[in-house]
């Protein structure tokens, strides 16, 4: 199955659909019997996660080692203090 980023027709209904019924402060259950509604749920859980694997690519990469090695941090005062006493 291939999902692309752009939404059919049917799918542009529903997310519309949804908008209005909860703009007016209803609930969008009628929106879950639609026949496009479980392609729109899976494309949006696809793009979902494809954000979350972008920011944790980002995430692992702005962790890389410099080129110099890893520096060991600067002890906090209390393990100072509980080191010389």
């Amino acid at each position: 199955m291939r999902i692309s980023n752009s939404f059919s027709a049917g799918e542009v209904q529903v997310l519309e659909f949804i908008l209005k019924t909860l703009l007016r402060g209803g609930t969008p259950t009628m929106a879950v019997r639609n026949k496009d509604f479980p392609s729109l749920y899976r494309k949006v859980m696809t793009m979902k996660q494809r954000l979350a694997d972008k920011a944790e690519k980002r995430e692992r990469e702005a962790v890389k080692e410099s080129s110099v090695g890893t520096i060991r941090a600067p002890e906090l005062e209390a393990d100072i203090k509980e080191n010389i006493g």
